[in-house]
């Protein structure tokens, strides 16, 4: 397998890292690795490429969001007499990434549908389905995210449009395997989340990008230098990809002000503390935050998880009445409770931005920062803010509507 694009290479193609989450990445070290949605996604590839030619491509080159251009060994494939289904499979690499998933056979099994059927996801053993509410999927859907869909369905087109002739469409089924998946997914919080039968197939980027506790917390550190160096009074701690975006749109900051903070909220705010800038936005996912309200400060599922009472507790101070509150306690997830509330005009999202604001300038220790916290959704809509507050202010004002 071809390894992942070089990160974090400055402008003109100079090589040096000019600051932001692809410099933070190349400070590291760390060798990237593919999403189980990449893997998906060139495997089904390979398989409709077969369907329609009689020929698998080996390697099978993908083109993943951002624009990098992966390609990937096929470890297994299968083409069955008449072309009634082709089937290939890849073995992923999540680099340096302790990722459970890191070595697992990811196949794709493609069969042909009627016309206007379109895509048609299927989960194949390993692969787990959706039992209860609060998930970006339907119950009974397979545990397919919708970037992962959105990314295969791009890529069928793609091939259906190469070999099949002039205005073809794909309609194929595509069902999505991992061997030893359900194994696996012990592991995981799948079977925790109402995620039953194996694993999901995920990813936004199509890049794993490893997180060692050391080199990322350093690399954070480097951030907040490169920063301060290049006299940014603005900068902006994101728990991924998606958040950066919206951080980007909403503030309008250079690649230079913004820290992949990940799941390392207390390595952002302790070095901050010691090297203020004059503002700090923290944005990141509802539920990573609601974390962070709570007062952790590493957000990572494996070591804190959303705390659905204290979600409640919150809910209450925004006027919910008992029944609300104690559906709240026992959602699914945290994008459930948020659901409820949201559906009740209980406005839980700024709740928990204002929670998390208080206790980021808790951890500042009156250093000289004002933060602000925005909180999105999987799609990366905002449904959370609250507005910049410094050391002290007060903080029993009201969330930001």
């Amino acid at each position: 397998m071809a390894e992942a694009q070089p990160q974090g290479t400055g402008p003109q193609g100079t090589g040096k890292a000019v600051g932001g989450r692809s410099a933070q990445l190349a400070h590291t070290g760390l060798r990237p690795g593919w999403t189980t949605g990449a893997c998906a996604t060139a495997a089904s590839t390979a398989a409709y490429t077969a369907l329609l030619t009689g020929d698998f491509p080996d390697p099978v080159t993908i083109t993943l969001p951002k624009g990098q251009t992966p390609s990937f060994a096929l470890a297994v494939e299968e083409l069955a007499p008449g072309r009634t289904t082709a089937m290939a499979g890849v073995v992923k690499d999540a680099g340096d990434d302790p990722d459970v998933t890191h070595g697992a056979l990811v196949r794709a099994t493609v069969r042909a549908l009627p016309a206007g059927s379109g895509v048609v996801f299927k989960a194949g053993p390993g692969v787990g389905t959706v039992t209860r509410p609060g998930l970006p999927l339907d119950v009974g859907e397979p545990a397919i995210n919708p970037v992962p869909r959105q990314l295969m369905r791009e890529h069928l087109a793609e091939v259906a449009a190469r070999h099949g002739g002039a205005g073809a469409t794909a309609d194929v089924e595509v069902e999505i395997s991992v061997d030893h998946g359900e194994e696996i997914a012990r592991s995981t919080w799948n079977p925790r989340l109402g995620i039953l039968g194996g694993l999901s197939i995920l990813g936004t980027t199509g890049i794993v990008v490893p997180y060692s506790c050391s080199a990322w917390i350093d690399s954070i550190r480097r951030g907040v230098d490169v920063a301060l160096a290049a006299g940014r009074r603005h900068v902006a701690g994101c728990t991924g990809s998606t958040s950066e975006k919206v951080a980007v749109a909403l503030h309008h900051l250079p690649e230079d002000a913004l820290l992949d903070m990940g799941d390392f909220a207390g390595a952002v705010l302790k070095y901050i503390r010691r090297h203020p800038v004059e503002r700090l936005t923290i944005c990141g996912g509802f539920a990573k935050l609601s974390k962070l309200a709570a007062g952790h400060l590493d957000l990572h599922s494996a070591r804190s998880q959303v705390d659905k009472g204290f979600l409640a507790e919150l809910a209450r101070r925004g006027g919910a009445d008992e029944a609300l509150a104690g559906a709240v306690a026992e959602a699914n997830t945290g994008l459930a409770a948020l659901q409820l509330c949201t559906a009740a005009g209980v406005p839980l999202g700024d709740l928990v931005a204002a929670t998390a604001r208080d206790e980021s300038l808790a951890v500042l220790r009156g250093a000289p920062v004002a933060v602000d916290v925005i909180c999105i959704d999987r799609a990366g809509m905002v449904v959370g803010r609250a507005e910049p507050r410094g050391p002290g202010e007060d903080r029993q004002g009201s969330p930001q509507r």
